[in-house]
């Protein structure tokens, strides 16, 4: 009779937590993702840190893995596996990957090869200095809330998510909003060359 029970209450947890990730994968659930992390973030720390790695990369990797399973949640299939065998795979893959990039060996700073790339010559200078007006110029013609976007993507360097969070917006109204305004820069652009080419 117990292990009746017990089964049931491990078919119990597991089907939680697939909840909890179905919530992530199709609402984009905050808070699903809040408890899966407050569960399962310091079973990955532990996971990472029992093969061997240091108390900080243990942390960098399980922050690493958290933001793969956010971004990468489309791609959960609880028929393949259960949330905790695909979580701690993709740590054990940040893991490696990790590993990989502080083996790396340090470049021989005496190598010709490593020596610096001549300054630019002042006609590239000026070309730049145009690009990037043209740059702003065109940006100026979007409406504010893509020209958000893009500066928060493309200037600052966010990605998606942290975009979509600083402005209080679904990660896939941001990916609308830079798609819409890159697409409206390339084809300003693409104009202004034609004009100045007539």
């Amino acid at each position: 009779m117990n292990a009746g029970k017990s089964q049931k209450a491990a078919g119990e947890v597991v089907d939680h937590w697939a909840r909890e990730m179905h919530a992530i994968k199709t609402r984009r659930d905050q808070a699903a993702f809040a408890r899966l992390f407050d569960h399962y973030a310091p079973r990955v720390k532990g996971f990472v840190m029992g093969a061997g790695v240091t108390a900080e990369m243990a942390e960098e990797i399980t922050q690493e893995t958290f933001i793969a399973i956010w971004r990468k949640s489309h791609l959960y299939d609880p028929k393949k596996a259960t949330v905790s065998s695909w979580l701690f795979a993709i740590s054990r893959n940040k893991k490696i990957d990790l590993l990989r990039r502080e083996t790396r060996p340090t470049p021989d700073m005496t190598d010709p090869a490593a020596a610096p790339d001549a300054p630019p010559l002042q006609d590239d200078l000026l070309d730049q200095n145009e690009q990037a007006a043209s740059l702003y110029e065109a940006l100026e013609t979007l409406p504010e809330d893509q020209r958000e976007t893009i500066r928060l993507a493309f200037i600052s360097g966010r990605s998606h998510t942290e975009v979509a969070q600083q402005l209080g917006i679904p990660v896939g109204t941001a990916k609308s909003r830079i798609r819409l305004g890159v697409a409206k820069l390339r084809e300003f652009l693409e104009k202004k060359d034609k004009d100045i080419g007539a």
